[in-house]
């Protein structure tokens, strides 16, 4: 029986998901008892494999990963309720089981990151020598001024040794950046480092995606990010600076991604943070609106967060809040034709969502 919206609808969560488990960090399912459970799964409800979906719906979750979505990790999504990445946790695995049978594939962005690149304190120091705090902006001025420099010791591993070379690249990349107007340069905890306990998907998601990939026969891709040293890599489709001064390529474009992408019938997205790496997402999909119809991306509101990083001195407050770039963003999203959707309204309620 091939699946579609109007054949199958939406499923019952599966009794084995316990939602109590979006908000523990340890938490990882038992990976053999869901493939046996899937079969059972697939036959009681008539679920068809995905190859034969005769509307393609692709749902990309955007760096689902612990650091960014429990308090353990180095750089939790609190949001301004601070509990933000923890109950989208919950509601991002909760739509994937409700619409199992419609949704033909799942990508998993992951950030990926190691100790020494651009956006790092590490890669950095200040007029005394020393390593700046996380959260620092690095403007062109603070470049020229030597209120920060790149570490000398970095060069020998991102610039063979040629210090001048660095300095000259670092001053380019944020004059590029400032130029854009999308971010300036800002220095990160270290996060979702290559090889860490961070670095993992989310529990619940990661037994959501592994359940539809059993029950409907689909891959359940990944797709790293950010490995790049000297440019960062919010978006999932291409870097925020692509060259160097001298105009050689620092990272490519993900095109192979954006082909997948292209063609779908409907693309879901969701993911952390809403005000970063999901906003610049989006950022690139409206700048390849000539490519990509935008009437078929939708967005779930309600699966994502803002960075806003809690003032420990002042109650209440904020040292940074990025919420309200993400919604100007988003506005100018759904002006373009992007819907914003709720992930617990049928997809059938969805604005023009394509229908079997």
């Amino acid at each position: 029986m091939t699946s579609s919206v109007r054949s199958v609808g939406e499923l019952p969560v599966p009794e084995f998901y316990d939602s109590a488990n979006a908000s523990r960090w340890g938490y990882a399912p038992d990976q053999e008892a869901l493939l046996r459970r899937a079969a059972e799964w697939r036959e009681a409800y008539g679920i068809g494999p995905s190859a034969e979906d005769s509307v393609r719906v692709h749902l990309v979750l955007i760096d689902l990963q612990k650091d960014f979505c429990f308090p353990e990790g180095t750089l939790f999504v609190g949001g301004r309720s601070g509990r933000g990445a923890l109950d989208d946790n919950d509601r991002t695995a909760r739509f994937i089981y409700r619409n199992l049978a419609s949704l033909t594939e799942i990508t998993c962005t992951l950030d990926t990151h190691y100790p020494l690149q651009i956006f790092s304190p590490s890669f950095w120091l200040d007029e005394n020598g020393a390593v700046p705090p996380a959260h620092t902006e690095v403007t062109v001025e603070d470049l020229r001024s030597g209120r920060l420099r790149p570490n000398p010791a970095v060069a020998r591993w991102v610039a063979g040794g040629d210090e001048e070379w660095l300095r000259r690249q670092v001053e380019y990349y944020c004059e590029e950046l400032e130029r854009g107007g999308r971010y300036t340069l800002y220095l990160w905890p270290p996060h979702c480092l290559a090889g860490s306990d961070g670095h993992a998907l989310v529990g619940v998601i990661h037994e959501a995606r592994l359940f539809h990939s059993y029950v409907r026969f689909s891959p359940a891709r990944v797709a790293a990010k950010g490995e790049d040293a000297l440019t960062e890599f919010y978006s999932a489709i291409r870097p925020e600076v692509a060259t160097t001064f001298e105009g050689d390529p620092l990272a490519a474009p993900n095109t192979a991604f954006l082909e997948e992408l292209g063609e779908a019938d409907a693309l879901i997205l969701a993911g952390q943070a809403a005000s970063h790496c999901v906003r610049s997402t989006v950022d690139d999909l409206l700048s390849l609106r000539d490519k990509r119809p935008l009437g078929k991306i939708y967005l779930l509101t309600d699966c994502m967060t803002s960075i806003a990083v809690p003032d420990p001195e002042r109650p209440g407050e904020f040292l940074v809040d990025f919420t309200p770039e993400a919604e100007t963003a988003f506005e100018r999203a759904a002006a373009a034709g992007i819907h914003l959707v709720k992930s617990t309204t049928p997809l059938e309620e969805w604005p023009d969502f394509p229908l079997a």
